[in-house]
């Protein structure tokens, strides 16, 4: 079982559980950046307020220039909105950039933080998340400044239609009748732009998604000479890609030509109309230039096609992450008082896996201090259940508890200090092996860690590296077998009432892991144990075995009472197969295995 799984469907909340409330990722991102935000939106209102003034201001100039009255006030008068308006331009620009970088960061934060929150029980492949984070993200921390932007654009357009009506109404009226198909056009073109982004994403997150997987399993593509089969299956995504590509290019051009086509014929009309107003005396010809800039910043509320195609990909953004933050990550409970023993209980547990039950009804109780081992054949749900002590999924019926303490109700994090998983895949994390074996315990001593890395038969290897357990990670080569030893070290390091030890001895010889299970019974004496097990000399070493077969446990005791029923012995496949060693202790047939490979 690997640490981290994706893909996987996320389990309904179970009978009581508690769920967090909804999140709205933007909102919580824009936090900190609310201020710049508001500084922002009032530059824009003042620059918006110079641009509606600036036609009157601009015609009051030219009249007094017209009449030879005195044009030094009105001209010191348009200097200085014209300065405040430059002044605001020059400021906006790198505030929204300042509000969108802290936004980005603090989404992507959110995001990851979010998406580790849920472990196992994340719906999102890996290249999904990751394109998620890369993507996603930034576009949607634009949002707030695109539509702030946008929001006082359209109520600018609006003071400067309101000011057309004022200065000439007839031509108030053309642009009026003309606007609502320039409208529509629009709102088309932010939704066809918005679904067509939303495409885009999604063929982009498959596209990763195939290329993490092909590069984890880079060396058995080399092995089996499939590199043109999995580049086809890695790029089959590709043609969507295009297809959305071109959708969003194919949306705007559309756009691009019909509003070019309806705003100028919409100009002309309003100047037209207003020409006859001055040619029969009704506007003066200052008014006329007016007219003019107030129509240029009426049609600003369609004309911003830059605008809208990113206000459309910001939402595409943000509609993508409020998919990710729909799924709740698990409500830890209150439960005051916490579990004084290791006993552990499932009753009526079931699981279910694309509406299928994994494990169905299941009961079972694991002794405090003892060591139970979980076999099964592959496939019977022993991962799954490993996996219900610690929380890393919940059942979909049923109750586990440890120590009399439903697992539910107990805090997140006290739940992890009272259950540790040793996966037989592990993750490692940290910059040294120090830190790796330490990982989650930063207070650690470096005898602790050595004495940890004794149990798990990690400190020989770990003595040969160049700077021992000061070695940094990314310059240690491990195998299988010596990244398993650090990831049960790691396990072991940690004080818990319960150990799951999900097959974390599988990649080790017979003779280590014998050693191993030996040092591990010796460190963990009087702790619970859920052990894993695909070797009959591991189920042989525990106290007691549950065999779970067919959703349930079919039989639970000693290893060797079980090992008189021969569909038992088959579950350790050839190994476990009736011979002229099958009546013999298992225990005894391992040690002469493990003598033949000392010597």
């Amino acid at each position: 079982m690997t640490e981290h799984r994706t893909g996987a469907p996320a389990p309904a909340a179970g009978p009581g559980e508690r769920t967090a409330p909804a999140r709205r990722p933007v909102r919580d991102a824009l936090a900190p950046v609310r201020l710049r935000l508001v500084a922002l939106a009032f530059l824009l209102a003042v620059r918006i307020s110079v641009g509606i003034a600036l036609p009157a201001l601009l015609a009051t100039a030219v009249g007094a220039v017209l009449d030879g009255t005195g044009v030094r006030g009105p001209a010191a008068l348009l200097a200085v909105v014209l300065a405040v308006g430059g002044l605001c331009e020059a400021a906006a620009g790198p505030l929204a950039a300042s509000a969108n970088a802290t936004g980005t960061h603090r989404l992507r934060m959110l995001t990851i933080r979010h998406l580790l929150s849920l472990g196992p029980r994340s719906p999102h492949a890996v290249g999904d998340a990751v394109t998620q984070v890369v993507q996603s993200a930034p576009m949607a921390a634009g949002l707030p400044a695109r539509a702030a932007e946008s929001a006082i654009s359209l109520l600018g357009s609006v003071a400067a239609l309101a000011a057309l009506w004022w200065t000439n109404w007839q031509a108030g009226l053309a642009f009026t009748l003309a606007m609502p198909l320039t409208v529509l056009i629009a709102q088309r073109f932010m939704k066809e732009a918005g679904r067509a982004q939303e495409n885009y994403l999604g063929a982009q997150s498959r596209i990763a998604d195939g290329l993490v997987a092909a590069l984890t399993g880079v060396r058995t593509i080399r092995a089996a000479g499939t590199l043109a089969t999995e580049t086809d299956r890695v790029l089959e995504p590709l043609p969507e890609l295009s297809a959305a590509g071109r959708a969003m290019w194919r949306t705007e051009r559309d756009v691009v030509w019909r509003l070019g086509l309806l705003l100028p014929l919409t100009d002309v009309l309003v100047l037209a109309v207003a020409g006859l107003a001055v040619a029969d005396g009704r506007l003066s010809a200052a008014g006329l230039l007016a007219v003019s800039g107030y129509l240029a910043l009426a049609s600003g509320m369609v004309d911003q096609i830059d605008v809208l195609l990113g206000i459309a990909q910001a939402r595409a953004g943000a509609r993508r992450l409020d998919a990710v933050f729909r799924h709740e990550p698990p409500a830890g409970g209150t439960a005051g008082s916490m579990p004084t023993d290791g006993a552990v209980r499932l009753r009526a547990v079931t699981v279910r896996r694309a509406g299928e039950p994994v494990l169905d009804q299941l009961d079972l109780d694991l002794p405090a201090g003892a060591a139970v081992a979980l076999v099964g054949r592959t496939g019977a749900g022993k991962s799954v259940l490993a996996g219900l002590l610690g929380r890393l999924t919940d059942p979909d019926e049923g109750e586990i508890s440890i120590g009399g303490v439903p697992v539910r109700d107990l805090p997140l994090d006290r739940l992890r200090t009272l259950v540790v998983h040793a996966f037989e895949r592990p993750e490692l994390y940290g910059r040294t092996v120090h830190e790796a074996i330490s990982f989650g315990r930063p207070g650690i001593s470096r005898e602790d860690v050595v004495h940890a890395a004794r149990a798990a038969q990690a400190d020989r290897f770990v003595r040969r590296l160049p700077d021992g357990y000061d070695t940094p990670l990314d310059e240690t080569p491990m195998s299988g077998g010596e990244r398993q030893r650090l990831g049960l070290a790691r396990a072991l390091i940690r004080p818990a009432l319960v150990h799951v030890l999900d097959d974390a001895t599988s990649g080790l010889d017979t003779a280590t892991e014998a050693e191993v299970s030996r040092s591990v019974t010796e460190l963990l004496a009087g702790r619970t144990r859920l052990v894993v097990a695909h070797r009959a000399a591991t189920a042989a070493r525990c106290d007691l075995v549950a065999w779970l077969d067919g959703g349930r446990i079919r039989a639970f005791g000693p290893h060797g009472r079980l090992w008189a029923n021969p569909e038992y012995r088959a579950v350790f496949g050839p190994a476990g197969a009736p011979g002229p060693l099958a009546d013999r202790d298992p225990t005894k047939k391992e040690e002469e295995r493990c003598r033949v490979e000392h010597r």
